[in-house]
């Protein structure tokens, strides 16, 4: 196996063609979190390859992981990053995501609501230079591709509802693995977590302005999502590498971060 200074060099700047990347566990599922080291990350990824495979995506990138960014909304006191820091049940996200710099592939609105114990995820394909439109809450122009409308104006009436601007870009590298069972389990390993503080309406995984999440230096966080119910060997393997569940909010974190340099205002923190 590779070792991660390997595979993740961080170059986010990738120029060959970028794929659809369609959640298969979107909609309904339960997910949970945990904070790891690298070495231990490389050794969970032994033990559960026989019970699932390196996705699709995963497999067309060198070593694995391919590059996630998302513009992250939020309104002018910071509500949706606090309900987050404050643990609050039931309480939603806005982000765009995007895999590539290049403005002819796709951007995703994306809701991702929690209640209680279960995530909900919507998400809808739009491309780049219709962004600033639809975050001013103003109808999609004619497309030469078919829009999920309804998700769409879902995402515009969150928008509307805590007048939502952008507010921080977080990027990061991801190794994904699913299974291709009914329970549609998928395990992730998301490295080199950064963040940039924006107000722009453009999704970017180059360019100036990033700083490391000081929360994810050195370490990677694990992700496990399941949609139906949580099978035995996830289990064993939980207990064989002593894991210790938490809450964890690339989000949150990333603003909690900005605030204590001083880069972000209102603070969120005392």
């Amino acid at each position: 196996m590779q070792r991660k200074s390997d595979h993740l060099k961080g170059d986010y700047s990738i120029s060959r063609k970028p794929v659809e990347f369609p959640d298969r566990t979107l909609r309904c599922r339960h997910e949970i979190k945990y904070h790891i080291s690298e070495s231990k990350a490389e050794a969970i990824i032994q033990f559960i390859k026989p019970y699932i495979q390196m996705d699709r995506y995963s497999k067309l990138h060198r070593g694995g992981a391919y590059p996630i960014s998302s513009l992250y909304l939020d309104s002018n006191t910071l509500r949706l990053c606090k309900e987050s820091l404050l643990g609050h049940k039931n309480r939603f996200k806005l982000r765009v995501r995007g895999y590539t710099d290049e403005p002819e592939y796709p951007r995703y609105l994306e809701i991702k609501r929690r209640m209680n114990t279960i995530i909900i995820k919507s998400r809808a394909r739009v491309m780049e230079k219709d962004i600033p439109t639809l975050l001013e809450g103003l109808p999609l122009p004619p497309q030469n591709y078919t829009a999920d409308t309804e998700t769409i104006n879902q995402f515009q009436l969150y928008i509307d509802s805590i007048k939502a601007k952008p507010v921080v870009l977080v990027r990061y590298m991801r190794r994904a693995y699913e299974g291709t069972s009914r329970n549609r389990i998928r395990v992730t390993f998301d490295y080199e977590l950064a963040y940039c503080t924006t107000n722009l309406p453009q999704v970017r995984l180059d360019g100036g302005g990033w700083r490391r999440n000081a929360f994810t230096v050195g370490g990677v966080i694990l992700e496990i999502k399941f949609t139906d119910y949580y099978p035995v060997w996830l289990s064993q393997m939980v207990k064989y590498f002593n894991l210790r569940q938490r809450s964890i909010s690339k989000y949150a974190s990333s603003i909690r971060d900005a605030c204590l340099l001083k880069f972000c205002a209102p603070r969120v923190i005392g």
